[in-house]
């Protein structure tokens, strides 16, 4: 019984980290069709603001929860106004510019932070389970990406600005019948996804230790999630979080850590290859 629970909550961390690694990036493409390949820096640099703030005496909950959204969102600000706004309908040269970021990026937090592994502590101490010793941050990494999806949710189907974001995603012409320019709420999107990959960063940055080239690993499992559950933001990534953090998880128990995550890479090619538009491309196809 006691093996059992460890599985089920093993399985609901591995969802809640690909749904929290994967959101910043589901926003941007799901409402904008760009493929930001500099996301996984995105994640990175949420977790080294986090350390930052950490080292310079700030709470821990705050400069994950508050400080990393922001710090990352302008940064997704700037990287919007400078260089995306630019190629909008244009996926591959977007697909390259954002490629170009991220080794700047990760030079630029090279030079800064050495390239040395460091750490964030964590915050919540573990817990028994049984003859099992659970980490009980992973708990907290359970309820922050329930929040985050929660909050989407709200955001986008009761609040004014989801009306005029579902608005511009189905069509430009659609925003502007609103009143809106489709460029501002452009910018305010990726800026949004980019405070989300941000908030993910910070969280998860306890976990995972932080180097200058980790968003290598966050984005290949961002974008295998993303690209699997299709063009809806919040079913599409729940949908493929679930695939995946399920079998990743049961596979690793299974045999190791390793064949689970090629169980997860083979799952997304098989998945793709039958349903090329995506999960709610196939299913969910008036979900948000």
């Amino acid at each position: 019984m006691d093996y059992t629970a460890v599985v089920l909550l093993e399985i609901l961390y591995m969802i809640a980290f690909l749904v929290l690694a994967s959101a910043g990036l589901a926003v941007v493409f799901g409402m904008m069709r760009v493929i930001n390949l500099a996301h996984g820096e995105f994640v990175m640099l949420g977790g080294y603001t986090t350390l930052a703030c950490y080292d310079a005496g700030i709470n821990i909950f705050f400069a994950m929860l508050v400080i990393a959204p922001i710090v990352v969102g302008l940064v997704g600000l700037i990287v919007e106004r400078v260089v995306v706004r630019w190629l909008y309908g244009r996926m591959i040269d977007t697909m390259l510019a954002t490629w170009g970021l991220s080794l700047l990026l990760v030079g630029l937090v090279t030079l800064i932070f050495g390239s040395s592994a460091v750490g964030v502590p964590t915050p919540i101490p573990g817990y028994q389970l049984g003859e099992f010793q659970m980490g009980g941050y992973n708990l907290f990494i359970i309820a922050i990406a329930i929040l985050v999806v929660l909050g989407m949710w709200l955001m986008l189907r009761y609040t004014r600005a989801g009306l005029i974001a579902r608005g511009a995603m189905q069509s430009a012409e659609v925003a502007s019948s609103l009143g809106y320019n489709p460029r501002t709420v452009y910018m305010l999107t990726f800026t949004a996804g980019a405070a989300l990959s941000g908030l993910a960063g910070g969280v998860l940055a306890p976990l995972t230790g932080l180097l200058p080239s980790s968003g290598g690993a966050y984005i290949a499992k961002a974008f295998i999630t993303v690209i699997t559950g299709g063009a809806a933001i919040i079913s599409g990534t729940l949908s493929s979080g679930v695939l995946f953090g399920a079998i990743n998880q049961i596979v690793s128990f299974g045999a190791n850590p390793v064949i689970g995550e090629i169980a997860m890479l083979a799952l997304a090619i098989v998945l793709l290859r039958l349903m090329p538009q995506g999960i709610t491309g196939r299913f969910f196809r008036n979900s948000t």
